[in-house]
């Protein structure tokens, strides 16, 4: 009985073991989503207080409402803005006009051109 006791001991510590091991694989990607969720949220933060002194309140307005339509469209034009301001490439305060040609100018590309076929 002491041999099957034995085997069954090394197996609990085995088991043992990889449950530890994987409890700490989990805390560990835990710890990693985690702290790009915070790296996200203060990137967030940073852009945003960008927006305040890049854009003017009416082009501000329109990229929130925007936003509420297509939200990958106005974090597209958020980053973009963002990247240009911080390489002074663009000119200070962004109005409403020049808003709209940078968002009619990425939106051309997500149109498809749609053609009706008689048969």
């Amino acid at each position: 009985m002491t041999g099957t006791d034995d085997e069954l001991t090394q197996i609990r510590a085995a088991r043992r073991a990889e449950i530890q091991q994987q409890l700490e694989t989990q805390a560990e990607q835990q710890m990693q989503a985690e702290a790009q969720e915070v790296a996200a949220e203060q990137e967030a933060t940073l852009i945003a207080a960008a927006m305040r002194t890049i854009l003017t309140p009416e082009a501000r307005d329109r990229l929130a409402r925007v936003e509420l339509g297509h939200p990958e469209l106005a974090t597209t034009v958020k980053q973009h803005l963002y990247t240009l301001h911080q390489a002074n490439q663009i000119n200070i305060p962004v109005d409403d006009e020049m808003l709209k040609r940078i968002l009619k100018g990425l939106s051309e590309g997500n149109r498809r051109e749609t053609t009706i076929r008689r048969i």
